[in-house]
């Protein structure tokens, strides 16, 4: 049967919901010329502008931070491709209503209409099984499915899925095009804060565009409460005085700065690999700022702790001998002192690690030595070297001819104590290991000098 047209009553109470909608979801954009931000993605020659303009989404990842404009965009695309659109979230969705969409998308395309398009939010929280439910009908061109998360999907997402799907990496929006809503929505008299009458200082704008982090719901958020919130709102919205949207204002509407941390997620090891990478680099103020980061974000001291002893050897080494013992003590203080005291250990020890000269001698050494056993012929030990404690080992000639380093004045005798040559250790000119590169000459040099006797 024939939808019926909306009566007046379906009029009003669409009319009253968008009232009770924040701003942020008023303003959302109701065509891609609306859109902005994510212009690497929906240029012209762009592949997801030409997926759209041939009408083929096939499946398709949406993936970036909070914010960003994934939800919106798909039910843009839903829009541009002229397809009917069911929305699941993956946080209470399960397998049942997996299969009640699809149904519904079945027996759309069954009477002649195109496939419809099916958006879950945070996909990621899908677990495998629910994930393999969608892919019959992927395939098979039933459905478009639009997936969306603020996770890496190479972790988040089921190879199998991941493998029929085109990904899209969306970015936060920068600080011109948050601005750029922001004065859209003062603008805007039907859906935005264009019935007030709103004088907006270009500092409070920036301070909004600037605070958000990228995140648009963000600034509409706090651009909404600064203007509702103000004395003269109700007087604005008669004409008789305006809204003056000043710095002050817009900090005061604002709140505290929110971190955005998932510990256990990429947050957790972007920022890991940045603090490691800026220490091996001597940024030491890097340094700090990442460890900061992470500090706000609550990260778990332990690792932290973990990750600068292993750094001391692995990215220091003997360049600095005194980095792995400082490393070891700030994970000792920091299991003792706890927070918040130990943020300050952290931050020496970081000091420290970053402008340490830096060798990863050792680590290559090992490195290179272990390959050598893996891949190579295993030495036997040397007849010299094996254990000569027990009964039998001297009929063996176990130890025979082995010679005792302190019996020399220089405590170093020419002895071969590998069977072949091999030099794994190469010591940097820097630091400490200067001192031992002009050390290990010498020593190489009488550790094989043949015996006269």
């Amino acid at each position: 049967m024939p939808k019926s047209p909306p009566s007046l009553f379906d009029q009003a109470e669409a009319e009253a919901r968008g009232r009770a909608q924040p701003l942020a979801a008023r303003m959302r954009p109701r065509s891609l010329a609306e859109y902005v931000g994510q212009r690497h993605l929906l240029d012209a020659d762009q592949l997801l502008a030409r997926m759209i303009r041939a009408g083929r989404l096939g499946s398709v990842l949406l993936h970036g931070p909070p914010g960003c404009g994934k939800t919106t965009l798909a039910e843009l695309l839903a829009i541009e491709t002229g397809s009917q659109m069911r929305s699941l979230s993956a946080v209470t969705s399960g397998v049942k209503d997996i299969r009640d969409a699809i149904a519904w998308a079945e027996d759309l395309v069954a009477r002649g209409d195109r496939p419809p398009l099916l958006f879950v939010d945070e996909i990621h929280r899908f677990n495998r099984a629910q994930q393999d439910a969608l892919l019959p009908d992927v395939e098979s061109g039933t459905l478009s499915l639009v997936g969306a998360t603020t996770s890496n999907p190479y972790f988040a997402i089921n190879g199998a899925l991941l493998s029929r799907s085109q990904l899209f990496a969306l970015r936060p929006l920068d600080v011109e095009e948050i601005a750029a809503v922001i004065r859209r929505a003062i603008a805007e008299p039907d859906r935005g804060l264009g019935r007030y009458a709103i004088e907006a200082d270009e500092e409070a704008i920036g301070f909004l565009a600037k605070a958000c982090e990228g995140d648009a719901r963000r600034a509409l958020s706090a651009l909404e409460i600064a203007v509702l919130s103000d004395a003269g709102a109700a007087a604005a919205a008669t004409g008789e005085a305006p809204v003056k949207l000043t710095l002050e204002l817009a900090r005061q509407s604002y709140g505290d700065q929110q971190i955005g941390y998932d510990a256990t997620g990429d947050d957790h090891y972007d920022l890991a690999s940045a603090l490691i990478k800026s220490i091996r680099g001597s940024d030491v103020d890097a340094s700090i700022y990442w460890l900061a980061r992470m500090l706000e974000g609550g990260e778990d001291i332990r690792f932290l702790c973990r990750r600068l002893v292993i750094l001391a050897s692995e990215d220091v080494g003997n360049a600095d001998p005194q980095a792995l013992p400082l490393a070891v003590a700030a994970m000792q203080a920091c299991e003792f002192i706890g927070l918040p005291e130990c943020q300050l250990t952290l931050s020496q020890t970081v000091a420290y690690l970053a402008l340490a000269p830096k060798s990863n001698s050792a680590t290559v050494a090992i490195g290179a030595a272990r390959r050598d056993v893996r891949e190579n012929r295993v030495l036997p030990v040397p007849i010299a070297l094996r254990d000569s404690h027990y009964a039998g080992s001297k009929q063996l000639g176990h130890g025979a001819d082995y010679r005792y380093s302190h019996n020399d004045p220089e405590g170093v005798v020419s002895q071969d104590y590998l069977g072949v040559a091999k030099d794994y250790y190469h010591p940097v000119p820097r630091g400490f290991e200067a001192e031992l590169a002009e050390r290990l000459a010498g020593l190489r040099k009488k550790l094989r000098e043949i015996s006269a006797d």
